[in-house]
C-alpha cells in the first residue's frame, strides 16, 4: 500500500473520495508528473519556511502550486504557518476549516482542482480540509518536504 493510499485509508474510512481526492491533490502539487510528461530532475524542496514564492504560479510539473512546499508556502503566506508547523512537524496536526482552505489557495486554483477531480469545489475544501493535515504529516515524515518525485512516486504507489 502506497503512503498516500494508507493516509488516505486512515483519514477517509471506506475510501469512497479517494480517487478524486488523488486527482485533485495530484493536480495541486505534482500536475503532470502524474502523466509522466513531467519527468524532468527537480532538486529536493526547501523547507517549509522558505519553500518558493507566495505568489508564483505553479510550474507545469509542480502542478497548480508548485508542489507541496508550494502548497505549505501558500497557506504559511495565508497567516497558517503554526498549521502548517503542526503538520510537518511531530505532535498533534492542527485542523484547517475548509474557508480558510479555500481563501489560502485562492479561488481559481480551488476550482481547476475540483474539475480535474469531478467533483464540486465545496466538497473538495471539506474532503481536503479533513485529510490533508495527516497527508501531510506522511508525506513529510522526517520533518522536510519531499521533491516532486518523491510526491509523485506517493501518488502513484500501489
Amino acid at each position: 500500500m502506497g503512503l498516500l493510499d494508507e493516509a488516505l485509508g486512515k483519514a477517509a474510512p471506506g475510501g469512497s473520495l479517494a480517487k478524486p481526492l488523488m486527482i485533485a491533490l495530484g493536480a495541486l502539487l505534482v500536475g503532470k508528473m502524474m502523466s509522466g510528461s513531467g519527468a524532468a530532475a527537480q532538486p529536493s524542496a526547501p523547507q517549509a519556511g522558505s519553500a518558493g514564492s507566495p505568489g508564483s504560479a505553479g510550474s507545469p510539473d509542480g502542478g497548480l502550486l508548485g508542489g507541496l512546499g508550494g502548497l505549505l508556502n501558500k497557506l504559511q503566506s495565508a497567516g497558517h504557518d503554526d498549521t502548517v508547523k503542526s503538520w510537518v512537524g511531530p505532535g498533534q496536526n492542527k485542523p484547517i476549516e475548509p474557508g480558510q482552505l479555500g481563501a489560502a489557495l485562492g479561488q481559481k486554483t480551488v476550482s481547476q482542482a475540483a474539475q480535474q477531480a469531478g467533483i464540486n469545489e465545496q466538497e473538495l475544501l471539506s474532503q481536503l480540509a479533513k485529510n490533508l493535515p495527516g497527508i501531510v504529516d506522511k508525506l513529510t515524515a522526517n520533518g522536510s518536504i519531499p521533491s516532486l518525485q518523491q510526491v509523485a512516486a506517493a501518488l502513484t504507489q500501489k
